[in-house]
């Protein structure tokens, strides 16, 4: 928790000085109030902790907690009273305080208590911020786009969701979000409410991805000193996503297939088997079929993984998307890093829908964060995004042929000069990154273009 603020309601000013004193020497902000108006007033600006006295001029603290606590309903509140009743303990208690203190207070017991009370509170965030993010939306609109080939994905993935759980092989490029369209099924899916777990086969060696996925028994080998449940058990009723599955080992794929075919298995240095419901999503970004053919990849586990296959389109097969990307990625990074950041100059944003983008929506979204965080004024500009030029981006695109007739050259450089000032808006820096030149080369070519249209 940063900068925690704590308020301080009490009608005796010495005692509201005496614990001030004491909370600042913890570095703790605080705040004051001598009666409940004062206390609601500073409430509703937000506090994290109240420290509240029973008896005050305009009404009974006891009174109030209900309205303390609907004004701000993460705040702990303790009471602070004269009166060593268990009835009024009990009754604060009840009405939503944390704790219950009486008077005189011992400043070490506070002190004490108001450090438990902020770790309560931290912890209380950081469990709603995971259900926040448990329970957040994946509905087939997370996956950005209204190209016809990302609307083809969001209906394939949602009649995959309605299946009750048959095998899914979602395949693309790196950074065409595979992983995204995983949650989408699950999180649209009758398995919602079960676990997703997700574990990246190129991540771990064979036998940390055996006992990973499958668990393993005690004294499965030397470090086993306790049974442990692997990801499928964990994910019972849900979801299992097997990431870069393309780079599994054909043993391990063998275990994977039985699992599939027989839904039971073994743990590592088991003898039992374990029977289990759970969908497996995989995905990769290999061609498995080539590895079927040389070998690499089961060929019965391939047709077994894609009864239902989805692949993802790479980001320069859609580019009339990016906009709508870019739009949605200004605007969270924009939330997160509080800047006012308003939209992307219309020459900028055609420059960024012409860009390859190798990397696909990840190297798009990197792009987006990095312009984000340097940006200086509102509307982002070409010139706050670092982008890779075009021959260098990526290998597709048709080979240029060399005419029978011949070309001229300087004519042929003149013209790609004009196009890349034409796409850049006349920015000569970002004209020269397009072309692979120098500006001082960019800048030679067009004097050389003035002098020969002047002649």
């Amino acid at each position: 928790m940063t900068d925690p603020k704590i308020l301080v309601v009490d009608d005796e000013r010495l005692i509201r000085w005496s614990i001030r004193e004491r909370l600042r020497e913890e570095n703790l902000e605080v705040l004051e109030a001598s009666s409940l108006a004062e206390a609601m007033s500073q409430v509703q600006q937000g506090v994290d902790l109240v420290l509240l006295d029973n008896r005050l001029p305009d009404g009974q603290g006891l009174a109030a907690i209900p309205a303390i606590r609907k004004a701000a309903p993460d705040a702990c509140i303790i009471m602070l009273t004269a009166t060593n009743s268990v009835e009024v303990a009990v009754e604060a208690m009840k009405a939503g305080a944390w704790h219950y203190l009486t008077k005189p207070v011992n400043l070490d017991e506070l002190t004490v208590k108001i450090h438990q009370a902020l770790e309560t509170l931290d912890l209380r965030r950081e469990v709603q911020t995971l259900r926040d993010v448990m329970s957040a939306p994946w509905g087939p609109e997370t996956i950005i786009g209204t190209s016809a080939a990302i609307q083809g994905v969001r209906q394939m993935l949602l009649k995959i969701a309605r299946t009750p759980g048959s095998t899914v092989l979602l395949t693309g490029e790196s950074g065409t979000g595979k992983d995204l369209a995983a949650k989408v099924i699950h999180y649209n899916s009758q398995r919602a409410s079960k676990p997703f777990m997700n574990i990246t086969c190129s991540a771990l060696q064979e036998t940390l991805l055996e006992s990973e996925l499958f668990g393993h028994e005690k004294g499965a080998f030397t470090d086993a000193r306790a049974q442990k449940k692997g990801l499928l058990e964990l994910a019972a009723g849900g979801t299992v996503f097997l990431d870069e599955i393309g780079e599994m080992s054909l043993a391990l794929q063998s275990k994977v297939l039985r699992f599939l075919e027989e839904k039971t298995f073994k743990r590592v240095g088991g003898a039992q088997d374990v029977a289990l419901d759970v969908r497996v999503i995989a995905a990769t970004n290999r061609n498995l079929q080539a590895d079927v053919e040389a070998g690499r990849f089961r060929e019965d586990l391939f047709y077994r993984l894609r009864v239902l296959p989805v692949e993802l389109p790479p980001l320069r097969d859609r580019p009339g998307d990016v906009e709508a990307l870019v739009d949605f990625f200004l605007k969270r990074f924009a939330k997160e890093f509080k800047k006012p950041l308003f939209g992307v100059q219309p020459a900028a944003m055609r420059v960024l829908a012409q860009q390859s983008w190798p990397g696909n929506v990840r190297e798009l979204r990197n792009a987006v964060e990095r312009a984000a965080l340097l940006a200086e004024s509102q509307e982002l500009t070409l010139e706050d995004f670092v982008l890779v030029p075009p021959r260098a981006a990526h290998g597709h695109g048709q080979p240029m042929v060399l005419p029978e007739e011949g070309i001229d050259m300087d004519a042929l450089q003149d013209e790609l000069v004009r196009q890349a000032l034409a796409r850049t808006a006349g920015n000569q820096t970002r004209a020269a990154q397009l072309l692979g030149l120098s500006r001082d080369q960019v800048r030679y070519r067009l004097e050389r273009m003035g002098t020969a249209a002047q002649s």
